[in-house]
């Protein structure tokens, strides 16, 4: 029996040919018997339990291929581009003041911006929300929160761009009020709000010219006014309407803050003593005004400032030099580290946006208005940072 299979083995038995391959026949008796091997075996079927989980894990697969670049409704803010509003951009200067003599800096005052990824034109998938959510720099927010569903790119860019106009109106009036110039404006009504005092009263078109009595020349001069007036007085407004003297009578409401509004919507033209000119493109909205105007009051003192201090910031600021808040402010903080700043200006309506927020190596300091936004320029050049008053500790 033994002898019978090394026969086999070698040549003879049931198995491959040694040329081709094929199966060759027995040889071994007219029985027909073959060697066991060469029984077909029939396939297992599988078991439910096997079909269910194939067919899950198929559906899984293709759900998390849909998850990967399929859009998600939500935005996702990341730290954007930094200018030094005393440097160039495009290779000319970003603020050129012509008229009166300017000076150089030493140092850089870094305005802030917020990229946005998700709104239209710009989806996000789950992926990039994922690690937007993990990542302490960017912040995920649903779409619709940043970017109006019935609003399409090209609007909103229009607004941003008309934004970033005024805000650099309002930065050079602020300026050179602040520096001491007188900034004549004719002062247009746009509106009246509604249920205000000045409701049924004012017109669109009126130009103001006196309150009280007194002649109103700069806008500044009508805020600083109104806010010695107590809420609810009666006060005569001398206007001009479609080319005849005309005096009508406010009565005056509550502004937050203090002092008095009227309820007017004001619409400046403003006759400025000094021309200067910002350049600069693809970035919109209000929230570089006061680093603009920073800017400017470096630009036209012979001091130098900073003294090689790298200071950044955010803030809207009115034609009166009030700072105001703006959004992004988490993800501008971490954009002012990265392009090499340590110290942030930061509005003070921003601070709890701030607290806890702080990237090392940063130091922020809360301005309420440009006035104050000036002092701490001028401290952290001087060395004396350490003592401006900060978000943690008002």
């Amino acid at each position: 029996m033994g002898d019978d299979r090394r026969v086999r083995d070698a040549s003879t038995g049931p198995g491959p040919h040694p040329d081709t391959g094929a199966p060759a026949t027995s040889s071994t008796g007219s029985t027909g018997s073959t060697d066991p091997t060469d029984t077909p075996t029939l396939p297992v079927p599988p078991s439910p339990r096997s079909t269910t989980l194939s067919i899950a894990g198929l559906v899984t697969l293709v759900l998390l291929t849909l998850l990967v670049f399929v859009p998600v409704p939500y935005a996702i803010g990341s730290p954007g581009p930094t200018r030094d509003t005393l440097g160039a951009y495009d290779g000319e200067p970003l603020i050129e003041v012509d008229g009166v003599p300017t000076y150089e800096s030493t140092g850089e005052l870094r305005m802030t911006t917020v990229s946005y990824a998700g709104g239209p034109g710009y989806p996000v998938t789950l992926p990039l929300v994922l690690r937007g959510w993990l990542s302490g720099a960017r912040v995920v927010t649903p779409v619709e929160s940043v970017f109006p569903p019935d609003r399409s790119q090209d609007e909103i860019d229009q607004q941003n761009e008309a934004e970033m106009v005024s805000s650099q109106e309002n930065a050079t009036v602020a300026a050179l009020e602040e520096l001491g110039y007188e900034v004549p404006a004719e002062l247009r009504v746009a509106g009246a709000v509604a249920g205000t005092g000045a409701d049924g009263v004012v017109e669109e078109g009126d130009v103001l010219l006196s309150l009280e009595g007194e002649p109103v020349e700069s806008y500044t001069e009508l805020v600083r006014t109104l806010a010695r007036t107590e809420p609810g007085t009666t006060v005569t407004l001398g206007l001009v309407r479609d080319g005849e003297p005309l005096d009508v009578d406010v009565v005056t409401g509550e502004r937050a803050g203090g002092g008095s509004q009227l309820g007017v919507f004001i619409d400046p033209v403003f006759d400025l003593p000094v021309d200067v000119t910002i350049q600069i493109e693809d970035i919109g909205g209000p929230s570089a005004g006061m680093m603009f105007a920073l800017g400017i009051i470096d630009t036209m003192t012979p001091e130098d400032e900073l003294d090689g201090a790298v200071i950044a910031g955010t803030g809207t600021v009115d034609v009166d030099g009030k700072v105001g808040p703006i959004g992004g402010i988490r993800q501008k903080l971490f954009g002012a580290v990265r392009d090499g700043a340590d110290w942030f200006l930061a509005p003070g309506a921003n601070c709890d946006e701030v607290v806890g927020n702080v990237p090392d190596d940063l130091r922020v300091v809360r301005v309420e208005t440009l006035g104050e936004a000036r002092a701490a320029m001028e401290a952290i050049g001087a060395g004396a940072g350490d003592a401006l008053p900060t978000c943690e500790a008002p």
